[in-house]
């Protein structure tokens, strides 16, 4: 299901991760260098490539594996979150939530990735980094998302699919 006229099909994979008692989301910087989404904070993923990937649960795999080395026998997918559109890079992203039974060593594929982020559920989830702003943007009066880290800012459609789990999380009977 497409969510843009015209858009491709990408998938990303949302890993979650116990470290020292704590649950831990796993996010990427992307390079500068990038055709799209430049020096963005995003999850592991990208388009669908219908020769190597069965389907987008694979794709969300195979991108993790080759961005942060991640591999795939050691993730439990537990869900797949709703979809959401990318007006300027055309993509319609379908998400993963993962569970990653061991920590790894995440190894940063140098050309698609500039730094490895383990951002703990808990932070997420403050008020005090957290504010939405209402935009005019390929839909009227668009809510837009933003996660103030320490030292990055999560925006966009990667804070529309952590808005998402964080809210099924807090509210799950939705």
């Amino acid at each position: 299901m497409s969510l843009v006229d015209g858009s491709v099909s990408a998938a990303v994979l949302v890993p979650l991760v116990e470290i020292e008692g704590e649950t831990h989301v796993v996010l990427i910087k992307r390079p500068e260098t990038m055709s799209t989404h430049k020096g963005e904070i995003a999850f592991p993923g990208g388009k669908l490539d219908p020769g190597l990937d069965s389907d987008l649960r694979a794709a969300a795999l195979r991108e993790a594996q080759e961005e942060i080395g991640l591999d795939p026998a050691g993730v439990d997918i537990v869900a797949r979150l709703t979809g959401v559109a990318t007006a300027a890079s055309r993509f319609t992203i379908t998400p993963f939530v993962g569970f990653v039974r061991r920590k790894p060593e995440f190894v940063a594929h140098p050309a698609e990735v500039v730094r490895v982020l383990e951002v703990p559920l808990s932070e997420l989830l403050d008020p005090g980094i957290y504010r939405e702003e209402r935009w005019d943007g390929f839909q009227r009066d668009m809510s837009v998302f933003f996660y103030e880290l320490a030292d990055e800012t999560l925006w966009g459609a990667t804070a529309r699919i952590l808005t998402d789990l964080l809210t099924r999380l807090v509210s799950p009977e939705r």
